[in-house]
């Protein structure tokens, strides 16, 4: 049986886990696996800190990965009451975190294109999903969409994706400055720890990000299919 973590969610952080831990939520009391959660701790000034990695020394606090979660734990005091202590917490956390979470996936994409376990551009995303290959590296373990990109290439890679994740929470200008270009439309990484990282840091992103890539500021860019494959 998978043990859940009591005692108002928290641990030392000394413990060895056991495989696929489940965490109880502060707010919510939900118990779930830790990977769909935040682990914040409360440092020595008496401040909550996000641990995004899972590492810092002290008590874990759990929090269920979605803004509304958030902004009411800060609002209802539930650090405090799962602490046990007075605490501070910023006003804007739920904000902080989606910014945090962003740039943790761009970063990993980044990693993923120094380390030789990512293609990217329409033909050899396609040519990629079609060999059931990345390159040199593996075989495909998650599809990244500009979220401005045009709907028709997309749905074609997503076509041939069959049931692997799709990221299209990112701009193709993020998506390029990650990759070292100037606009990346369509990428995929090849399997492995760094894609099991952005699969994980993808989906708390999803439950906490400020606004979807369709209502961005800046608006869409209106890019083809064939544009994709010129600018990435």
């Amino acid at each position: 049986m998978v043990p859940i973590e009591e005692e108002d969610s928290v641990d030392d952080g000394a413990a060895v886990e056991p495989r696929d831990p489940l965490r109880r939520c502060i707010l919510t009391g939900t118990v779930q696996p830790k990977d769909g959660m935040i682990r914040f701790v409360v440092g020595p000034d008496g401040a909550v800190v996000p641990d995004l990695e899972g590492s810092l020394p002290g008590r874990g606090l759990w929090l269920t990965a979605e803004r509304a979660v958030v902004q009411k734990a800060v609002a209802r005091k539930a650090f405090a009451r799962a602490a046990r202590r007075p605490v501070a917490v910023d006003a804007d956390l739920a904000d902080r975190l989606s910014t945090l979470l962003a740039r943790r996936c761009l970063n990993v994409i980044g990693l993923a294109r120094r380390a030789g376990q990512v293609v990217a551009g329409f033909e050899k995303v396609r040519e990629a999903l079609r060999a059931g290959r990345v390159g040199r590296s593996g075989s495909p373990a998650v599809l990244l969409a500009a979220g401005d990109g045009a709907a028709d290439g997309r749905a074609k890679l997503r076509a041939l994706a069959g049931g692997l994740p799709v990221l299209e929470d990112f701009e193709a200008a993020a998506l390029g400055a990650a990759l070292g270009r100037d606009l990346v439309v369509h990428a995929v990484l090849a399997r492995g720890s760094l894609a099991d990282r952005l699969r994980i840091d993808a989906g708390r992103y999803a439950g906490l990000k400020i606004m979807s890539v369709g209502r961005s500021p800046v608006g869409q860019t209106g890019l083809t299919t064939d544009q994709s494959d010129t600018n990435d």
